[in-house]
């Protein structure tokens, strides 16, 4: 255990000004608050607060940060309280310990709920001072370097896979690469010991069989760089275990392939010198394509600035080499910690300024959880996006919006706000129109255009990336429905009562409700359109005196339609809204008739009248429902078909087909060739047609061409 005056040695070695008394006093006072206590090691309790102190230490972290480290216990473990901890050590540090404090004082029953709820907790306290963030990763780490001494093994792997999913990435996103690497490293040997030790046994197989390599080869190096004027220290390393299983999962590579088992830091003082040391590198040993990236001109989100690129090195052995100066490099290892480390020197305003940058993932972490529905819902969205790498994209207004790699303006109108997305209904990227499904890229202007009358469509939910942007799609997704399942029901329901010469106002179908065990009147409706309820028993429970047919045939019924009664379902449009659809691959058109089956679950399935998959229902007339086209006669719309067309196998067909199709007004959606020989080819056609008078006069005039064969419609 670290003593006393070695702890404040270690602080005043980087930081003379530091408050040698307060660290003092703070240490004597949490030795005392936790007196006997013992660790699972079998260790003083005590020892645990000092080396969390210790870690911060290496992180060159300043008075208040190193005494929160000493007290971050007192308030959970021992007698103290916050009052005191004021009293004896100011506001500051009190409000520390007490953000600390936060994340150990849920209880709830579901583990994963604990986790997601303290991690709630975590970043509520962090947004007001990103140091409790610093104390609780250096908590975590030592936690984990004592993490075999907990008995339970279900224990050691739930604290070892919340540290994978939780803690490594903060680490990561805050450029303390030192620490996320250590913290994945030991969570993997609790999570997959043998693949660890094959790893390291390998490793130390391919050492022994080439000697001290690393060194020898950052000599060489060193030299080299040296004898062209540059002052450079060049250090080299072998990387973690975790981080190369990492790469070899994601690659499908062996050890022996990746590139990057020897890592070199070469360190200079300007950042011309990096530049400099790249072309001598370049020069004398050849590189390996593709793998150089340049995060001095464009840093990383965290502030992480460097050159890397990776060479077929000394011995012919591939090396990566990363190049930065002497600032970038402690950067490097401290990441936001940094900031203190430069707040105190000449320029530290403008230093402390580079680091700006690094808050705004949290800001907008903390705002997920105003609209998070549940602790769980809030993890999975946070845990996606630590995980992602981010695009910039700007509002015509220069509002800046960061967005996971991947996101599309769906996204991006989330994003801005819940309301923007739900009434989103097309966008312009750098002043061009185009889909909603395309990718942003770092730098995109996004437009989004809206309508009120516009509702967020089920397929967004395919291909957006966020977390926040897919919870309001099915929360809207799920209101849309239900509204549109009571409406159909309603229409089916009157239907049924009027065919039965009963009216079906308000206060007749509250008389069901008791019956049927419904809450209230839109449940009731809604599970009609959706077809887990019949109108026949919501009439049998509204008139219990009346005998209600319970079975039916298709036999008999008329042509242009079938069902229970006099009402029509009206179908506008495609007929593709959330509580009626047509049929896979059947493609009825206005001016045919058609029926609709009640399947539960989906409300009113669409078919021709003609359609063979019909007989499966001719036993189970409950099912069938009148339906007849509503297509507004102002206002065309187009419906999809399909053609199947045999055609002359020679130059300029396929050209006379399509310009034929378009000077009709239509449009073709896919084209394929089903069989094609020398003479001859069969294709697939679909396009979209206004109505079966407009499908009629497309296939007469194929058929006119000296070069059409055959034309037929097609259903499947």
């Amino acid at each position: 255990m670290m003593r006393q005056y070695e702890l404040v040695d270690r602080v005043l070695g980087y930081d003379p000004k530091a408050d040698e008394a307060l660290i003092n006093r703070a240490y004597v006072y949490a030795m005392k608050q936790h007196g006997s206590q013992k660790r699972a090691s079998g260790d003083p309790y005590f020892s645990h607060p000092i080396e969390v102190a210790g870690i911060l230490t290496d992180l060159k972290l300043d008075t208040s940060t190193i005494v929160t480290a000493l007290l971050h216990d007192t308030i959970e473990d021992t007698g103290a309280t916050m009052d005191e901890l004021t009293r004896l050590f100011g506001a500051e540090i009190a409000q520390l310990v007490d953000g600390v404090t936060k994340l150990t004082r849920i209880e709830l029953t579901s583990e994963r709920s604990k986790q997601a709820e303290n991690f709630r907790k975590f970043l509520l306290a962090m947004s007001n001072d990103i140091r409790v963030l610093l104390v609780k990763l250096a908590d975590r780490l030592h936690n984990m370097r004592t993490l075999h001494f907990i008995p339970s093994p279900e224990k050691r792997q739930r604290i070892a896979q919340e540290t994978m999913d939780i803690y490594a990435p903060l680490a990561g996103r805050m450029g303390i690469q030192e620490i996320r690497d250590e913290l994945e490293d030991l969570a993997f040997a609790q999570l997959n010991p043998e693949a660890r030790e094959t790893l390291l046994k390998r490793l130390n197989e391919f050492r022994a069989a080439s000697g001290d390599i690393v060194k020898r080869i950052g000599e060489s190096f060193q030299k080299e760089l040296v004898a062209n004027g540059i002052d450079v220290e060049v250090v080299g390393r072998e990387k973690r275990p975790y981080s190369m299983w990492r790469k070899m999962e994601r690659r499908s590579i062996s050890l022996e392939q990746l590139s990057d088992i020897f890592g070199f830091r070469v360190i200079v003082d300007e950042i011309a010198d990096c530049y400099k040391a790249l072309g001598i590198l370049h020069t004398h040993w050849p590189t390996v394509p593709g793998r150089f990236k340049d995060y001095i001109s464009t840093p990383k989100n965290n502030g992480y600035r460097s050159i890397h690129t990776t060479l077929i090195g000394p011995e012919k052995k591939r090396a990566e080499v990363q190049i930065r100066t002497r600032k970038m490099h402690e950067v490097a290892d401290y990441g936001i910690a940094a900031h203190w480390l430069y707040k105190e020197k000449p320029g530290g305003a403008e230093n402390a300024g580079e680091f700006a940058n690094t808050f705004i993932w949290l800001r907008q972490l903390i705002e997920m959880l105003e609209h998070g529905s549940s602790p769980e819902e809030f993890l999975e969205h946070t845990k996606l996006q630590m995980f992602s790498d981010q695009v910039f994209c700007f509002s015509p207004k220069g509002l800046l919006i960061t967005l996971p790699r991947g996101a599309t303006p769906v996204d991006f109108a989330y994003a801005v706000h819940t309301d923007i997305g739900d009434t989103c209904v097309g966008c312009k990227i750098n002043g061009r129109h185009m889909p909603l499904r395309s990718t942003l890229e770092n730098g995109d202007e996004v437009e989004i255009i809206r309508s009120q009358a516009q509702r967020p469509s089920p397929a967004w939910e395919g291909f957006v990336t966020t977390g926040k942007a897919r919870s309001a799609i099915r929360r809207s997704i799920r209101m849309s429905k239900q509204i549109e399942f009571a409406r159909l029901g309603r229409q089916i329901v009157k239907a049924t009562f009027e065919a039965a010469g009963k009216e079906a106002t308000d206060s007749i179908l509250e008389r069901a409700l008791g019956p049927l065990h419904q809450s209230d009147m839109n449940e009731m409706l809604s599970r009609v359109g959706e077809a887990t309820l019949t109108a026949e028993q919501v009439l049998a429970a509204a008139y219990p005196e009346l005998t209600v047919r319970k079975t039916s045939s298709r036999k008999g019924k008329k042509l242009n339609g079938a069902g229970t009664g006099t009402t029509v379902i009206h179908v506008s449009g495609r007929g593709q809204d959330l509580a009626m659809h047509f049929a896979d691959e059947t493609f009825p058109l206005p001016g045919e008739r058609i029926v609709g089956i009640m399947t539960p679950g989906e409300g009113i399935v669409i078919y021709p009248i003609d359609a063979p998959s019909l007989a499966e229902f001719d036993g189970d007339g409950l099912r069938w429902i009148d339906v007849a086209w509503d297509v507004p006669s102002d206002a065309p719309q187009m419906f999809p078909t399909r053609l199947r067309v045999t055609a002359k196998n020679e130059v300029g067909t396929l050209g006379n087909v399509a310009s034929l199709i378009a000077d009709y007004g239509s449009n073709i959606s896919n084209l394929s060739m089903a069989q094609r020989d020398s003479d001859f080819y069969d294709m697939q056609i679909d396009l979209d047609v206004r109505d079966l008078k407009h499908l009629t006069r497309i296939m007469s005039a194929l058929n006119g061409l000296s070069v059409v064969s055959s034309v037929a419609r097609s259903r499947r």
